[in-house]
């Protein structure tokens, strides 16, 4: 199922949200490297949702930021087209 991202930042949990679908009490989580939480489907296994702890002391590091995750970025298609 393609599914657009949706970026939502919680400022008193400091932690950044990362979506491609709502969660649901069936996801199952999986910490990944660097206090990174993955959602995962149940049934697939398939990443929907990932939420990076500390994410604002991450951007104060004067290293590369990077997910341990693989993405297959594509252009959304238009609504109508």
């Amino acid at each position: 199922m393609e599914a657009k991202l949706s970026f939502k930042y919680d400022r008193e949990a400091d932690i950044l949200y990362i979506n491609k679908r709502p969660p649901y009490p069936e996801q199952e989580s999986e910490e990944l490297e660097d206090e990174v939480i993955a959602r995962l489907n149940p049934d697939t296994g398939e990443v929907e949702s990932l939420e990076v702890l500390f994410f604002s002391t991450r951007l104060l590091r004067s290293d590369m930021f990077e997910l341990p995750v693989e993405a297959d970025l594509r252009l959304a298609a238009e609504p109508n087209g």
